[in-house]
């Protein structure tokens, strides 16, 4: 996993996607939804192992703004208001080469709590 800065990030507003590219891999797309709801803010993480709060609703998210955080990270706004994550060279990396694997952990655990990405399904739940 790298730990150096990435040759380049760029946002495409069109796509909700974050391209990164470090010196020893192609360029990656990361989506503005994995982004947010992988978070590596307390307030998606929790302080500890079981204390994740799963991110539902947010499949139209976007970032609104990034932020250099001296030389090891990126800060990341969203338009939900989220902007609490510090996003290092090293959890970049780690994104990029299990983004698969993460994206598809992360629908599976909204399937099993029954939350949608759909931002407007969660208001209203029907119990019967």
């Amino acid at each position: 996993m790298s730990q150096t800065a990435p040759e380049s990030l760029k946002y495409s507003v069109s796509r909700r996607e974050l391209s990164v590219t470090f010196a020893d891999s192609d360029p990656a797309q990361l989506g503005a939804e994995l982004l947010r709801v992988l978070s590596p803010s307390a307030e998606v993480q929790g302080h500890g192992p079981g204390q994740e709060t799963l991110q539902s609703g947010k499949s139209q998210v976007h970032v609104t703004d990034i932020q250099a955080v001296g030389h090891y990270a990126v800060q990341l706004t969203f338009d939900d208001g989220h902007s609490s994550g510090l996003y290092t060279w090293a959890y970049l990396a780690h994104l990029v080469a299990n983004k698969d694997r993460l994206w598809n952990e992360y629908l599976e655990k909204l399937a099993n709590a029954g939350a949608s990405r759909d931002p407007h399904t969660d208001i209203v739940r029907v119990i019967g």
